[in-house]
Parts: structure tokens; sequence; C-alpha cells
């Protein structure tokens, strides 16, 4: 029989073999994790402003070498899944987290921890996978969608990675509550009263306290986390009154929270003494997400437009922490949450604005050095946006 075979394979020309070889490719294996789908999202001509901005938006026409290796984590606010996209792309993998996501916080350990309207989720960003949908100890009730849905906000972790905060919004309460998550055992551990409809939650450099910035307070909550002691620090440079609310801060390196407002001031807050003081802003629109570039030198604020005391058009705002000195790049579209590629070169900013339904089904790519900006499509309300660390 070897005989016979051999003779066979004499018989066969140079080119039939060659074929051969070429059949046995293999499959590419799929993806990890049973509740994880691959999709992707087209990518239309970049939209172009038809106003002329400080800075005037150019289409991007080439992709930098380092541009396919970017992962975004995204939260679908209008579903119950996690994406991470590759911006370059728009091609993205979905993670069911839990309804209504709402803010991402990434910790050590390839951990993530997403607010939903049922609970924190956990997720293994190395695996792709839930790991754990943790309950809040308030009762959210049944989970809703919208800019009013009860559950968690605002989201952190501490440096060491051993607890996460959540805002958690209860509607037709004075107040909310901030939960502390242990995420060695997965369980609620406590909560601390906070102000309303906490946007954002942010842990201090040194890890001793925890930041609630209530929008609908007009203040930031400090919490001692060694005594779980609440401190209300009133924040409303413009009153308390409509749209002049605080929405999501940064954290400086001196540990001074930064609050932009209404494209009017920035509000540089000592969490200690709870004393601030308020510097100009002219982008004149209604700000909302915030994010310092990776070297700490540039703020990003993004605006949404008119709103109260605002009368502009949607923008970004680039602002010098040293100097602060503003260049201004307005967009044609409306935005809620942003971040940063780790070079510092990009912004990426989601356009699933939850106020009044007015967001859009999509994301955009800002060059910060040149202003070029690039849009594209990414389903059911992309609302926060966070770097994968590698």
């Amino acid at each position: 029989m070897l005989r016979k075979n051999l003779s066979f394979l004499t018989l066969l020309t140079p080119l039939t073999l060659l074929l051969l070889l070429i059949g046995c490719g293999s499959r590419p294996d799929a993806a990890v994790g049973s509740n994880i789908t691959a999709t992707s999202a087209p990518v239309p001509t970049p939209s172009v402003p038809s106003t002329t901005p400080v800075v005037s938006p150019k289409p991007i026409n080439t992709t930098p070498s380092d541009a396919s290796e970017t992962i975004l984590m995204v939260t679908h606010s209008k579903s119950d899944y996690l994406s991470f996209l590759n911006p370059a792309s728009g091609s993205f993998e979905k993670l069911i987290v839990g309804q209504s996501p709402f803010a991402i916080a990434e910790g050590p350990n390839h951990r993530a921890y997403v607010s939903t309207a049922e609970g924190i989720a956990v997720v293994d960003t190395q695996l792709r996978r839930r790991v754990a949908l943790v309950p809040y100890q308030a009762d959210v009730g049944k989970p809703q969608f919208g800019e009013y849905r009860p559950g968690g906000m605002g989201i952190a972790v501490s440096p060491d990675g051993r607890y996460v905060y959540v805002g958690v919004y209860l509607p037709g309460r004075s107040r909310s509550q901030l939960e502390i998550m242990d995420t060695e055992n997965l369980a609620m551990t406590g909560s601390v009263t906070v102000g309303i409809r906490p946007f954002d939650v942010i842990a201090s450099l040194d890890g001793r306290e925890v930041y609630s910035i209530d929008h609908d307070s007009y203040s930031v909550t400090a919490i001692d986390l060694a005594s779980n002691k609440a401190r209300t620090l009133e924040v409303a440079p413009y009153g308390r009154g409509g749209f002049e609310k605080p929405h999501y801060a940064a954290v400086r390196s001196d540990g001074r929270l930064l609050l932009p407002y209404q494209g009017r001031g920035l509000v540089v807050l000592d969490p200690v003494s709870g004393k601030y003081e308020t510097k100009p802003l002219t982008g004149n629109t209604h700000q909302e997400g915030v994010a310092l570039t990776p070297d700490g030198k540039q703020l990003l604020i993004f605006g949404i437009g008119s709103a109260g005391s605002a009368t502009g058009k949607p923008n970004l705002t680039v602002l010098d922490i040293a100097t602060h000195a503003e260049k201004i790049i307005l967009l044609a579209r409306m935005h809620q949450m942003i971040a940063t590629s780790a070079d510092g070169r990009y912004a990426y900013l989601t356009g699933g604005v939850t106020y009044a339904d007015t967001g859009w089904n999509g994301m955009t790519v800002v060059d910060l050095a040149s202003g070029a900006v690039r849009d594209f499509e990414i389903p059911d309300y992309p609302l926060d946006v966070q770097l994968l660390s590698r």
C-alpha cells in the first residue's frame, strides 16, 4: 500500500501539490466567552461642521500605525452590553453586562466594573467575559432606560483595587447613596448618603477619600473611607438653578478636583477645605464629559451646545492645565463622555446623550493636534468610554 501511495504522489504535478497545501488552512478561533458576539459598525464619510470653529475640523484620511492596537470599552445605554471597540475600524465585540449600563471603571488584574440598572457587573477584560453581577443594597426596582433611570451611575475603583464605589440614583428621594463593593468577596459591604443623581464618582489619588459629583444637588460629597463619614461641599459658582450643575470631574496631580460649568468657568475645588476658585472658560456650551490626557497636561471638556446660560454650539475644549490657554474645536454633533488614546493624540467621544433623548448612535474621533474629525456609527446609544489597558 505504501508503494502505491508513493507512486500516486510522483504523478502529481508541482502545481497540484501547491493547490492541496493551500486548501489546508485553519479556521480562526472563535471569540472567548459564550455571551460575546462580534460585529462591525459601518464607518461613513467624516462629517465636517458647517460653522467655522476656532480650529477647523478636517477629515482624517490616514490611520496611525498603532491605531489598530487601541481598544476602547464602551457602554451601550439603550441595551444591556459593553463593547470592546476598535475605533480605527469600527468593529466591536459585545459582552452582556446588565440592563442600561452607565459608567466603567477599570481596576488592576484585568478587571473592569460597570454600573448598570441592576447592579455592578464585574468583567474579566482579558477573557472578555462577565464574572459576576452584584446587586445593589438599595431597592432600585425594575430595570429602566433613559435619563432618569434608577440604579448605578458614577463608579470608581480604589487605587489598590480592593473596593469599588458606585453612586446609586434613587428616584423620588431627596438623596442618593454611594455603595461600596468588596472586590474579593464580590459583595456590597456598606453605603453612604450622597446628593441627588451622582453622575460621577472619583477616588482620591491617595485612596483615602472618594468623591461623588451630585448633579441635582449642586454639590460634591467627600467620603472619608476610614470612617465612612461624608462631607457635603457646595459647588454652585453660578447659583442653584437651571442647567448650572456639576456633571463630571477630573483629579489634578495636586488632588484638586476640576469641574467645568457651561463653558463659562472651571471650578478648581480643594476637597480638604471645601473652598474653590472659578477660572474663566470661553466655550459657551453646556459641558458634560471631561478627561485628562495621560501626561496630565491637558483637560478635555466636551459641551453639548446651548442650554441655560450657555448659548453656543457643541464643541471640545482643550485646556492647558499650566497656562489655562484654550483651544476650541467645534463639532457638528452632541456627545456625552470622553476618553483619550494612550499617547494623548486622539480623543474619543460618545454620542449617546441621555438628556431628553437627544443623542445619536455613534462616536467621534478627534485628532487633538490637527483638529481633524471622524464620526462613525455604533448602536444603542454609546455612553461611557474608557481606554482598555494592556
